[in-house]
């Protein structure tokens, strides 16, 4: 029987995009989204610490003011709901990282503390309850958290929800009052008294989420800013892909105005995506650093090139790395032929991650190498070129090199021809 059109529809939404050749997106969105659940239970633990304090003061105090089986009767449920929150956050502590890729992992954790708050509200006096202002803590840490705006009105919405049926269901009688010491417990049952005090949470709630949801858009788009300019990867310290674009581009119009000769190499980890699944980004972040320095340390070099200072060295996709080899004149005989200096470099890299280990595991990568003008005269057409011959090194088997030029023409190339 065919899943129907919801079912497929719930089940794309349920976890963060993961594809069998995984995007660099793909990889951030589910590391993000690690992130934000790690988070969420580190703060639930500093909340429950907190309130497991006042609980063993608050409960000590009600006790002199309560008959004993009263006391009991109130506080056996309050204490089921937090060793609940306890047992469900240790839960989530232990397995967070394995089931990472549930997207809505940490909505579904801040919807259960937000059900635990409401039972807490209603059996300590309804509408005098001081635990009503749980409601914001939850609501501002999703709007920390939570990666879209709805997710926070979501949380806005349900916290209302919930405390509207409590004060609603002890004014209608369908639920009995709980009597707290130290107040007026008859103000329940005042319409006006409990529409006033509701409203004015809401309000609070309401309040809470806009405040979150506007600073946390500052935050977001600081870091994009500040990401923008930077750089520099930060996993494995190599240059970034907007850098490897801007380096490139320039030094093809270097190239082509001086008659110089330019190369590129890039390189994959080999079935780096079922690494990544198996063993956890973690692991495929250590190797990912790991390939890193390795292959700056390939392009540094003096025994493969001796004018090494002038390459750039680059992460430009989730696994994808790359060198530039720029700006030798065609005509000069102290340096050799980018095609020989970069078929050098990208065959020493190879070797030495074939040699390398990372927690006892070994990859190998599939490299391909394109040069200016003979595999393409133009930043698209010289990186196409590099792309096809590290498709094909990759289709071979992968832990090889391959140059462009030992290709057969594209069918574009084979047009223009």
């Amino acid at each position: 029987m065919k899943q129907s059109k919801l079912a497929k529809a719930f089940a794309r939404t349920a976890v963060v995009s993961w594809r069998e050749h995984p995007t660099q997106y793909d990889i951030e969105a589910l590391r993000g989204n690690i992130e934000r659940v790690g988070l969420v239970i580190r703060v639930r633990w500093a909340i429950v610490a907190a309130l497991s304090v006042f609980s063993v003061v608050a409960a000590f105090v009600y006790s002199q003011e309560v008959p004993f089986q009263e006391f009991v009767h109130n506080m056996t449920i309050p204490a089921f709901a937090l060793c609940f929150v306890l047992s469900y956050n240790t839960f989530y502590q232990m397995t967070y990282r394995k089931v990472g890729n549930v997207a809505f992992l940490n909505q579904a954790q801040l919807i259960f503390d937000i059900i635990v708050t409401s039972m807490l509200v209603y059996y300590s006096g309804g509408v005098y309850s001081w635990f009503s202002s749980m409601y914001l803590l939850f609501i501002l840490e999703g709007a920390f958290i939570l990666p879209k705006k709805w997710h926070v009105w979501m949380l806005v919405i349900l916290s209302a929800v919930l405390y509207g049926f409590v004060l609603g269901a002890e004014y209608v009688g369908w639920i009995p009052h709980v009597d707290m010491p130290f107040v007026t417990n008859h103000l329940q049952a005042n319409a006006t008294y409990v529409l006033v005090r509701y409203l004015w949470k809401v309000t609070m709630y309401g309040g809470a989420g806009t405040i979150g949801i506007l600073m946390m858009q500052r935050i977001h788009l600081r870091e994009t800013e500040l990401r923008e300019s930077s750089f520099i990867d930060d996993t494995t310290a190599l240059f970034n892909r907007p850098y490897f674009h801007r380096v490139l581009a320039t030094e093809i119009q270097r190239a082509r105005r001086g008659g110089r000769d330019l190369a590129i190499m890039v390189a994959d980890i080999d079935q780096f995506a079922e690494l990544n699944r198996i063993f956890g980004l973690d692991v495929g972040d250590e190797i990912l650093a790991a390939l890193g320095l390795t292959l700056q340390e390939v392009s540094q070099d003096e025994s493969l090139d001796e004018a090494h200072e002038l390459h750039v060295a680059c992460r430009v996709g989730g696994e994808e790395m790359a060198i530039i080899v720029p700006q030798f004149s065609r005509y000069e005989g102290e340096v050799g032929p980018a095609r020989d200096r970069i078929a050098a470099m990208a065959e020493e890299f190879r070797a030495r991650v074939e040699g390398m280990r990372v927690r006892g595991l070994s990859v190998t990568v599939s490299v391909g190498v394109a040069v200016f003008p003979d595999d393409g005269d133009t930043f698209d057409t010289l990186v196409d070129a590099a792309d096809r011959a590290l498709y094909a090194a990759s289709c071979a088997g992968g832990n090889r090199v391959v140059a462009a030029s030992s290709l057969e023409p594209s069918a574009d190339e084979s047009d223009e021809l």
